[in-house]
């Protein structure tokens, strides 16, 4: 039975790049996948672009893809990304810029275009689906708004020699999946294949979480190597079934305990985990160790793909300001607390406009707030951190400004005092009729 193997080189935007380089050079691959996307990361690359109509794609583009291409077209692996964020067709451009400046071989470079919407979903009145109200209420401070698209696209490119695909907004699992739809010719309606491919796309969409990163507790979970954290990849089946591995010496744990934890993250239903594609079914999944770092994977299916697909709404929701300053030795969590009350007493004086404001001590209880247990000893080492919304750039930068002049306004022994303002861009989520998206690609001329 026919085999692919697809590997993780990315699980978010920030993710390190040596491990995906290990992978290119070692990992024996027919596929790299980068997912880089977060949910308000194409609104961000959307005020990038507009300040410069060159720029919105993933700021590791350069360096990720420079660091990958040389043993990726060596070896003739096929790389699949969602780098383009707000401007795949910029991040087409930079890539084939990249592998000219390298001296290589240039390959063909395919973008999908389509999950921008804003114009549709502006003049709808669509519900959002997470809080009450519809487009109406936020139409005014849109930024984006940018469908998750399925793999139709991106089999469309790949069928039509794509070596790298680069796309916007794309259901995450869909980055795999398109490589299996493509290989294995499987059907759009073959529910249960496609099913079973986004399970093994779920678990390899997080790169390092599936071995052993995000899992790690010592003591509880120890995970050896962590510091040469391997990422992983997978021997896909044409039935959907896989085998999931690691380059053998990296670091890290790939393990039936990872995989069951990789299985049940960010899905709320497991029997009903929707995508593009299809509804997914996960609950009839299992897991059996084949040897160090190797596990099979069978048992997902699915039904019928939705009639609607989920739009992620990047809209201006205001700005947020924020203060810190330090307090050490004896009684420097009292001190701290007297410093955030003046400040905030201060605001209020100033006739500040906050519609949120919030005073944590960190490493008292900025995670776990409230009072220090009995059995344990108060800190002599604390940080004073005050945040507020507000709707005004000014009102925001007045909360650090407070925050700075507490230094030799307040309580004694304070200092390193820091303090920033930015622009909240917020997320909302509408269901948009799938007859209302057009995926499409284009082949970049070489």
């Amino acid at each position: 039975m026919k085999t692919i193997r697809i590997g993780a080189g990315a699980g978010f935007s920030g993710d390190r790049i040596e491990p995906a380089v290990e992978l290119a050079e070692r990992g024996e691959l027919d596929y790299l996948v980068f997912e880089c996307l977060a949910e308000r990361t194409i609104a961000l690359a959307q005020q990038a672009r507009l300040a410069d109509p060159d720029a919105g794609f993933d700021p590791w583009l350069e360096e990720r893809i420079a660091a990958v291409l040389p043993a990726c077209l060596a070896r003739g692996i096929r790389i699949v990304s969602n780098m383009g964020a707000a401007n795949p067709a910029g991040a087409a451009r930079r890539i084939a810029a990249i592998a000219r400046r390298l001296g290589g071989r240039v390959p063909k470079v395919a973008h999908v275009e389509g999950d921008e919407v804003t114009d549709t979903v502006r003049a709808s009145a669509l519900p959002l689906i997470e809080r009450p109200g519809t487009v109406t209420n936020i139409a005014n401070a849109m930024v984006s708004a940018n469908v998750y698209l399925g793999v139709e696209a991106i089999v469309a490119a790949l069928k039509d020699g794509a070596d790298i695909v680069v796309t916007g907004r794309v259901a995450d699992p869909a980055l795999f999946l398109a490589p299996m739809v493509h290989e294995f010719g499987w059907g759009m309606d073959d529910w249960h294949r496609l099913g079973q491919g986004t399970v093994v796309g779920h678990l390899l969409e997080c790169t390092g979480q599936l071995t052993g990163g995000y899992f790690a507790d010592p003591g509880r979970k120890d995970v050896a190597d962590l510091a040469r954290l391997g990422f992983p990849f997978a021997d896909v089946s044409e039935d959907g079934t896989a085998v999931l591995g690691k380059v053998e010496g990296s670091g890290g744990e790939l393990s039936v305990r990872t995989c069951t934890e990789q299985l049940l993250y960010e899905v709320h239903d497991p029997a009903a985990y929707i995508q593009p594609d299809v509804v997914a079914d996960f609950s009839g999944v299992r897991f059996r160790a084949l040897g160090p770092d190797r596990v099979a994977v069978e048992g997902g299916t699915g039904r019928a793909r939705p009639d609607t697909l989920k739009v992620t709404i990047g809209y201006r929701d205001g700005f947020i300001g924020e203060g810190q300053i330090s307090y050490a030795g004896s009684n420097a969590v009292a001190r701290a607390r007297l410093a955030l009350e003046v400040v905030a007493e201060r605001l209020r004086m100033a006739g500040v406009a906050l519609s949120e404001l919030r005073c944590d001590v960190i490493g008292v209880d900025s995670v776990l707030r409230g009072p220090i247990p009995q059995d344990r000893d108060e800190p002599l080492d604390v940080r004073a951190r005050i945040a507020g919304r507000a709707e005004t750039l000014r009102d925001a930068q007045r909360i650090g400004r407070e925050t700075e002049a507490i230094w030799l306004n307040g309580p004694a022994g304070g200092g390193g005092a820091t303090w920033s303002a930015r622009e909240v861009i917020a997320a909302a989520s509408v269901l948009l009729p799938r007859d209302a998206v057009r995926p499409r690609f284009a082949m970049l001329e070489a």
